[in-house]
């Protein structure tokens, strides 16, 4: 699966691209950081794991239809993150 950021604004979203379903699957994280204009990563993730808390306990399927994929971190190397279709 080849991994290519994506550029919405000036923010750099990562996202990998699935060959076989033909998806592109981008990182919740980096969405939520853009869309809550959090300058820090950690921030985003943190407000991140709150919300899907309580999307989980609401039974919302936003968060069911998430799935977890090796993207490379800002110490190059690749950890589990959460990603979503468009």
């Amino acid at each position: 699966m080849p991994i290519q950021p994506a550029i919405f604004e000036t923010h750099e979203i990562r996202r990998i691209y699935d060959e076989d379903t033909e998806t592109w699957w981008f990182s919740v994280v980096d969405i939520v950081q853009v869309l809550t204009q959090q300058p820090d990563y950690q921030t985003a993730r943190n407000y991140w794991k709150v919300l899907k808390n309580r999307l989980t306990k609401e039974g919302s399927e936003s968060v069911t239809n998430c799935h977890r994929l090796k993207l490379p971190a800002a110490d190059g190397k690749n950890y589990l993150t959460d990603v979503a279709t468009a």
